[in-house]
């Protein structure tokens, strides 16, 4: 498992432009199911069981992950951009970052010894953050990057006793769920779905689930955990070691409750997200056409939308043993 995390994690994939992690997807699930890419760029699949299913069954990861858009290029040679989903600035700050795969540059700002005042007690504003390719002027700058370029933080994966860290954990820890889910023989046929910009408004999944049509769905994903220091437990949404977070209810979505009570009685290690807070794909799938009954499964993680985010491989085997529980016990008609 953490080798095929890591070789998803490290490949750039910034909401609309998914086609290096699209590629390598395929390549891993390729000879184990039917697939095709919609318009949109979502890999749709087919899983055939050994059964055919009481229900018509959806499994969703997402393939984006948060980064930067080039939005124009200065006289004298400065990026700047937007960010693509939602990243705090004090993630941006000098930080090394990977322009189509390929170009190196830092994010820059004033520094701290020309700010005087308020300003010296606050983060600056996004807008007043620029990318530095060591280009001499904006002739040069050009030759390299256009607007709309995508840029990702840089990042290492690293192993730390039972966690990594990686950027792009949210969700490239779904897809390798996912993934494993695909390649395993499977008691129940199901439909799968590795979809695109979530992380701008969950666009890919309102089309796969208009296009699959399913009665139910279950959505993998990485939330956030507080469990850090300074934290009290009862802010702590959820913690890294505890098994995959299933949620009741989140910003977008109100959760089937029969699954949501199947899962956390499953006798798999598993926790209550404990926060009403964020959202996922599930916003879109549990409103597509008649309205799909809807569960999230999520890894805990720290530090998400950084470079740096943390996660727990224990809860990676939670939320796979939870995924395959739910996938039969829904397409097997044990869970009603």
């Amino acid at each position: 498992m953490t080798d095929l995390l890591r070789r998803l994690s490290m490949l750039d994939g910034t909401s609309g432009d998914e086609s290096a992690v699209r590629d390598f997807i395929i390549s891993q699930i390729d000879g184990f199911c039917e697939y095709k890419t919609d318009p949109l760029g979502n890999i749709i699949v087919f899983k055939q069981g050994k059964n055919r299913s009481a229900q018509k069954l959806l499994v969703d990861a997402h393939t984006d992950e948060v980064g930067l858009i080039i939005t124009g290029i200065t006289d004298k040679g400065f990026l700047k951009f937007r960010t693509v989903g939602g990243i705090d600035t004090s993630v941006l700050m000098f930080r090394r970052v990977r322009i189509n795969g390929k170009i190196s540059g830092v994010i820059g700002g004033k520094p701290v010894h020309l700010t005087h005042g308020d300003e010296a007690k606050k983060l600056p504003e996004k807008s007043g953050l620029y990318i530095d390719i060591g280009a001499r002027d904006k002739a040069e700058a050009e030759s390299a990057v256009a607007p709309g370029d995508r840029a990702v933080i840089e990042s290492e994966f690293t192993v730390m006793g039972d966690k990594i860290k990686s950027k792009a954990i949210d969700d490239r820890i779904g897809c390798a769920v996912l993934i494993k889910l695909i390649r395993e023989d499977s008691d129940y046929d199901f439909y799968a779905s590795f979809s695109v910009q979530e992380e701008v408004g969950l666009r890919g999944a309102k089309t796969a689930a208009y296009g699959v049509d399913p009665q139910s769905a279950i959505v993998l994903e990485a939330t956030t955990a507080a469990d850090i220091a300074g934290v009290d437990f009862k802010d702590s949404v959820c913690r890294l070691g505890e098994g995959a977070a299933v949620s009741f209810m989140d910003n977008g979505t109100v959760y089937d409750r029969e699954y949501y009570k199947a899962a956390l009685n499953s006798g798999i290690p598993c926790q209550v997200k404990r926060a009403v807070a964020g959202g996922n794909n599930s916003g879109a799938v549990h409103l597509s056409r008649e309205g799909v009954r809807t569960l999230a499964i999520s890894v805990p993680c720290r530090y998400i939308h950084s470079a740096s985010s943390v996660a727990d491989i224990r809860d990676f085997d939670s939320a796979l043993s939870l995924a395959r529980f739910m996938i039969n016990g829904i397409c097997g008609g044990k869970i009603k």
